[in-house]
């Protein structure tokens, strides 16, 4: 699956200041929890930067299992995973160490939208790190339906940047930065040359490319990969 790069071109949200568009996006759900690439492992380490040019992750470093979710604040069951699923998986794994959780976007239509929400969720990290781009982040998918579909999208997503103290001046320039779309589109091609993923949420586990759905899905996945690398490390003790 080749990704088309996205691209600051002719205004499609009036008074956005920049236009993003795909001509290659994932689709919104579409993948079940039996599929993936589960034989295939590959590198998915942490990316290092600052503020908006780096891994958005929580939870401790030195996790046994680190997860990475592709997923779009434009598609609809990345909403319900995040509204639903996560907070559960939050609290039995990522907040007891056990999880090292990295999220990265993957643009779903309208992918002007897409692309201007992530935007202004890593452009408030410059200032308040990882803790400002969850709140956005889960402000983001909370509000789904009004800031998208919406008579005023932009003005929506105004209100939504000044929770972590942006200002109007702020956000305009955040969706006109041109690093930052190079960043999303590097992440963009990285996630479908390397990971293979074709819908959203998608989660690499691991290195493994896996579809998860459901708490029960989700903590069967992290339990069975746990139970392994306790065993392992046993037999590597003895």
């Amino acid at each position: 699956m080749s990704v088309t790069k996205f691209a600051a071109r002719r205004p499609v949200l009036s008074g956005l200041g920049a236009a993003l568009f795909a001509l290659t996006l994932a689709a919104c759900g579409g993948a079940s929890s039996e599929t993936g690439s589960e034989a295939k492992t590959v590198d998915a380490g942490e990316k290092t930067g600052e503020g908006a040019l780096s891994d958005m992750a929580i939870g401790s470093p030195d996790a046994p299992i680190t997860v990475i979710e592709f997923a779009s604040v434009t598609c609809p069951h990345c909403a319900t995973y995040h509204e639903s699923v996560f907070p559960a998986i939050k609290e039995k794994y990522i907040d007891t160490g056990k999880v090292r959780f990295i999220f990265r976007e993957f643009p779903t239509p309208p992918a002007n939208l897409s692309i201007a929400g992530a935007m202004i969720a890593r452009c408030s990290a410059d200032k308040g790190g990882s803790t400002a781009y969850f709140t956005i982040l889960s402000s983001l998918f909370n509000t789904q339906r009004t800031w998208i579909y919406g008579d005023s999208p932009r003005e929506e997503l105004l209100k939504i940047a000044a929770q972590t103290g942006m200002s109007e001046t702020e956000f305009d320039e955040c969706v006109k930065r041109q690093e930052l779309l190079d960043f999303l589109n590097e992440n963009i091609k990285e996630a479908s040359d390397k990971f293979e993923i074709t819908s959203t949420p998608s989660f690499v586990v691991n290195g493994q490319t896996r579809h998860f759905s459901t708490v029960e899905d989700t903590s069967k996945a992290f339990d069975e990969l746990l139970a392994k690398l306790e065993a392992a490390d046993g037999k590597a003790g003895e």
